[in-house]
């Protein structure tokens, strides 16, 4: 009988304290995040009332606070947003995105090649960099404007919406005037001065993730692009650093499912840099697409072996194609599509 009493007395205290909690947060957080995030406030102590949400997690509330100031990124803002960047190319529709391309640009004939060979394939844009954040100095740094020259060729030629990286301020308008899509390469991804003019700049961005980056440090770089006027605006996982060396990093696609409930904004992966391992780029494609990616950006060359940059990575042209109609079961199985491009006459 003692027993029961003592379970009793339990019951009582720990619905008091769900009422008090209640009120306490309400007060504090405001109702809706304590009653759409009841599920996870619980600790192990009681396991079997964990569902009620009896234990307070103050992390848990601290974090959902710090992504309530995401006011322009957040999903509660509104739908699903839609990125276009040409004609034939939108992001966060019912079709899948690819982006294939060189990591580097490298000379004119090595990137008509490329745009001839994906040209009639369900690759939909074309990436290249010529301006390159490299660990050493004395690496290939990019071609830098005569790179863009090529890019927009390339793209007038064949029709196809380019995607190259910024990494400063001052390359900001010259890269405009030549890209589709500018893209902010993980290093940058909180080089706030760069995300606030890039807000400004009128064109739709490509903000990858940085390689120790919290979800929150990367939804809020987002913000500070979308709190300056620019609602273009896709994320990227490229994934992050990890005490593991068998691969270049660790891709996040928990960060991926996650994103897709917490933003409006449509979320593409980068395999490539994720694996560092050209073996790998096909199934963690695949999972990418199958855990809700709205798009890939993967590197690809006429001779992998002879890249100025990351080679280990890039898959051939042949190798790319083939990658992307294996996808399209895939797609099909989540509720999206891949398909050819819309083959425009192309420039002779």
């Amino acid at each position: 009988m003692f027993c029961g009493f003592c379970f009793f007395v339990l019951l009582l205290i720990c619905s008091l304290w769900h009422t008090l909690q209640a009120g306490f947060t309400d007060f504090i957080f405001g109702s809706d995040i304590l009653r759409s995030n009841r599920r996870v406030m619980t600790t192990n102590f009681c396991p079997e009332y964990s569902h009620s949400g009896f234990f307070f997690d103050f992390h848990t509330y601290k974090q959902h606070f710090a992504m309530n100031n995401a006011k322009l990124a957040a999903k509660s803002n509104q739908q699903q947003s839609l990125v276009q960047i040409s004609d034939n190319v939108t992001f966060g529709a019912e079709e899948i995105i690819i982006i294939g391309g060189p990591c580097a640009v490298e000379s004119y004939e090595q990137m008509e090649t490329v745009a001839e060979k994906l040209y009639t394939s369900p690759v939909k844009a074309l990436r290249g960099g010529v301006y390159k954040p490299r660990t050493s100095p004395y690496a290939f740094q990019g071609m830098g404007e005569t790179g863009l020259k090529v890019l927009a060729e390339v793209k007038d030629k064949y029709n196809l919406p380019v995607v190259t990286e910024v990494m400063a301020i001052s390359q900001i308008e010259v890269i405009a005037a030549h890209a589709d899509m500018l893209q902010v390469g993980s290093r940058n991804m909180q080089n706030f001065d760069l995300l606030k003019e890039l807000g400004r700049a009128g064109k739709p961005i490509l903000l990858k993730r940085g390689l120790a980056a919290t979800i929150e440090e990367f939804v809020m770089a987002a913000e500070y692009i979308l709190s300056h006027g620019n609602s273009d605006v896709v994320l990227c996982e490229r994934g992050i650093r990890s005490f593991d060396n068998y691969t270049r990093n660790v891709l996040d696609l928990g960060a991926v499912a996650a994103l897709k409930q917490i933003t409006h904004l449509p979320v593409i992966v980068d395999p490539s840099h994720a694996a560092g391992r050209r073996e790998l780029i096909a199934p963690l494609s695949r999972a990418a697409i199958a855990c809700g990616a709205d798009g890939l950006i993967i590197e690809c060359h006429p001779v992998p072996e002879k890249s100025v940059s990351d080679a280990q990575q890039a898959l051939s042209l042949e190798e790319m194609i083939d990658l992307v109609y294996t996808l399209v079961p895939v797609a099909f199985s989540v509720g999206r599509k891949i398909s050819n491009r819309k083959v425009l006459s192309r420039k002779c």
